[in-house]
């Protein structure tokens, strides 16, 4: 064996680390049933392939080599526990640990990952349990990365996994795919923690940057996922929603960090590789009977998408779709960008009159979306008095610093425009 040998032995276990380890924790918790034995299992396969395979070379099927390796170390180590405990105990769970002789097939190990997938996202577990979960056991994120993307202290995130998993195995929640009958609601919480991930990264909630890069890219691999393992309709207008946004991830801030808005946009900057992709899937989900509410956002996308230029968006197609969002998920901020699109095509007071009667019912107030645009809308107007009090109130209101600028740099053209307060 010459020196550069145990080099590339490294280098390929990093690679299959990188690539595999998901896949074969999932397969580890079916086997051992349980996420911290799995976890251990795993880096103690790798370890054992860092042991091994540079004198004997990387097996033909790595993945399954590692999975033995695990399941074998995860029975080594329940039998030295079962020296300070009841052997009983103890010998019951080694009998509960599968065979591995079935753990192998392909299809086996991708319905390990999305029965994983339906474990961490289970209704029992809170939101923010399913959105932590997720991260952690699926997307492989650490517990220090997701408390950061989400402004909480890493031990109170810590927490959050360690209770969740601790419900999960208190609860006996099966580790598997719904039955066709449970399928829609349980399909609903997987789509809901994905795209939650997804709007994290493409527009941070708070913080110096307007994009988590990593976020966005871990969500869309998590909805081909979906698609591959559960081509349900909805699934893949959840992932053509996705990749119609990330499009235009290159477009969307100056060189400095600035926001620059869809109208103002370097078109040839966006990704037509995505869009061409992200349409084909819309025009898939579309074909079902009905269509779901990720499946219309994502419609609304390819409307954007597809316009060469921002003067030829299809405007009068945009509110048709977000009036039948409107009738299957009503809600205020649809409702909101209904009014966007209404004031594109009709006029700045038409949009107007929609966010005046959203929040005077009291919807959106602390939203500060919702004030900027009705600070755009009086600025079109040229009520200069009412759009900087409603750009002073969605300043006060904004959490991330790109949105922020933004605002503020619209206040000061107004002042610079010399019109009385």
């Amino acid at each position: 064996m010459n020196g550069q040998q145990p080099r590339s032995v490294a280098a390929a276990i990093d690679a299959i680390y990188r690539t595999e380890s998901r896949r074969i924790f999932a397969t580890l918790i079916r086997l051992l049933g349980d996420f911290d034995i799995a976890e251990e299992a795993l880096h103690d396969a790798f370890r054992a392939a860092l042991e091994h395979w540079p004198r004997e070379g990387v097996p033909a099927n790595p993945r399954a080599w590692l999975v033995s390796a695990g399941r074998f170390k995860a029975i080594d180590g329940i039998r030295r526990r079962a020296r300070f405990d009841a052997l009983d105990d103890r010998m019951d769970e080694v009998e509960a640990i599968v065979d591995e002789s079935v753990a192998f097939e392909r299809e086996d190990i991708d319905d390990d990952r999305l029965r994983l997938i339906f474990t961490c996202c289970h209704p029992a577990l809170s939101p923010d349990a399913q959105v932590a979960l997720t991260l952690r056991e699926i997307c492989g994120l650490t517990t220090e990365a997701i408390a950061q993307a989400f402004l909480t202290a890493a031990p109170t995130l810590a927490q959050r996994i360690v209770r969740a998993k601790g419900k999960i195995r208190d609860a006996r929640i099966p580790y598997e795919v719904p039955a066709a009958t449970e399928l829609p609601a349980r399909l609903d919480s997987v789509l809901r923690v994905i795209y939650l991930v997804f709007n994290e990264g493409y527009s941070a909630s708070s913080g110096p940057a307007l994009m988590r890069v990593d976020l966005s890219a871990e969500a869309i691999r998590l909805g081909r996922l979906l698609v591959a393992l559960l081509p349900d309709p909805e699934a893949i207008g959840l992932l053509a929603l996705m990749l119609l946004q990330e499009s235009r991830r290159a477009a969307r801030v100056s060189p400095a960090g600035d926001i620059v808005l869809l109208d103002e946009q370097d078109r040839s900057l966006w990704n037509e590789a995505q869009i061409a992709e992200g349409s084909a899937l819309v025009r898939r989900a579309m074909a079902a009977e009905r269509s779901g509410p990720y499946t219309l956002q994502a419609a609304i996308a390819a409307v954007h998408a597809n316009a060469k230029r921002g003067e030829l968006t299809d405007w009068s197609e945009i509110v048709a779709l977000y009036g039948l969002l409107m009738r299957i998920e009503p809600s205020p901020v649809v409702e909101l960008n209904r009014a966007v699109a209404l004031a594109m095509r009709d006029g700045p007071s038409a949009g107007l009159a929609l966010v005046d009667a959203i929040l005077a019912r009291g919807d959106l107030g602390e939203y500060h979306l919702a004030h900027a645009v009705r600070a755009d809308f009086c600025r079109r107007l040229g009520d200069v008095q009412q759009a900087r009090a409603s750009y002073r109130r969605a300043i006060a209101l904004a959490r991330q610093e790109p949105e922020r600028r933004f605002l503020e740099r619209r206040l000061a053209e107004l002042a610079a425009t010399g019109a009385a307060a």
